[in-house]
């Protein structure tokens, strides 16, 4: 990290976010993982002596947990991902709150590709002015279009975020 960076705090936010990343994802899961395997065999299986016979030893248990478990576990999540309402619930919130979906993201779109759809948008514009080929709602619908475009390129909102961001 560069010196000037540490006066923006966003490298702050950044940090927080990549630290619940890999904390909930790898640390937790990893514990979690061997924290349910340890759970079950302790306090379930050494207690009852016929699963005791079953699993003498804790290594065992825990491999065919984990051949049996680790394919289940891909199942579900396939059903979550491809049959289930339940993702794509989660994807719909997920772009609610995407402060993107209503601005220019920065890069490319904000410095070259929206300047060159403004451009085009005022050539066929002044066009089909010439020809005469608008109606008095196209002119007016294309003049919003430009003031929303315009207002992109200025690093503002359009539509209705449900709480604006700054960067």
């Amino acid at each position: 990290m560069k010196p000037r960076d540490f006066a923006n705090p966003r490298w702050i936010y950044r940090s927080w976010y990549y630290f619940r990343l890999g904390y909930s994802t790898y640390l937790t899961f990893l514990l979690g993982y061997v924290s349910t395997l340890i759970t079950v065999y302790y306090l379930a299986i050494r207690n009852m002596p016929t699963l005791l016979d079953v699993f003498p030893h804790f290594l065992e248990f825990a491999v065919l947990a984990t051949v049996l478990g680790a394919p289940l576990a891909v199942f579900i999540g396939w059903i979550h991902l491809k049959r289930s309402k339940l993702f794509s619930s989660e994807l719909d919130i997920g772009i609610e709150s995407n402060p993107y979906n209503y601005k220019l993201a920065p890069g490319y779109w904000k410095e070259a590709f929206a300047p060159i759809m403004l451009v085009q948008l005022r050539i066929l514009k002044r066009m089909s002015e010439t020809k005469d080929l608008l109606s008095d709602s196209e002119k007016s619908e294309i003049e919003e279009l430009e003031k929303k475009m315009v207002i992109l390129m200025k690093g503002g909102y359009v539509g209705s975020p449900r709480r604006e961001l700054n960067f």
